[in-house]
């Protein structure tokens, strides 16, 4: 891994094998290209349904954990999220509104379980509205510390 670091701002860049990742200087966190790429699928060309991003505590960078395939539904995302592990989460919401008009929201997800680990829940605090600028177009932000706080109940008015 090379390290860069521009004298003329407080980011440190690390280049790990062809990609490029920038580091949060508050938390020492890593967001790598593949994350904003995938994103961007999402918002552009609706590639996937949803994407779920975790902290690699070893790297300390910011890496994809699955992608949700455009016909998933919102029980196969829920159903992805460890019930004891924290992760961020993308998830593109279509829905009609009360004009009949057909509409979709980008909702960020902050998920943090109350079982998870203390360390791991300040991490995740600590790393997201960094990593949440680097998604540009996150219409919705929620989060949840358990399944009945993000559920399509909550979505849906939300989304409204």
């Amino acid at each position: 891994m090379n390290v860069v670091q521009d004298l003329s701002s407080d980011e440190v860049v690390y280049v790990v094998g062809i990609h490029c990742c920038k580091s949060n200087s508050a938390s020492g966190m890593a967001v790598c290209d593949e994350c904003k790429l995938k994103f961007l699928d999402l918002k552009a060309k609706r590639s996937f349904r949803f994407i779920v991003f975790k902290i690699n505590e070893k790297v300390q960078q910011v890496v994809v954990d699955r992608l949700g395939q455009p016909g998933e539904s919102y029980d196969d995302f829920s159903a992805c999220l460890p019930a004891d592990e924290c992760r961020y989460a993308v998830f593109d919401f279509d829905f009609v509104t009360d004009e009949n008009c057909q509409k979709s929201k980008i909702f960020f997800i902050s998920w943090s379980p109350d079982t998870s680990r203390v360390r791991s829940k300040m991490l995740y605090a600590s790393s997201k509205d960094r990593f949440k600028r680097e998604l540009d177009g996150i219409q919705v932000e929620l989060q949840a510390t358990d399944p009945s706080e993000m559920s399509m109940d909550i979505i849906k008015s939300r989304a409204l």
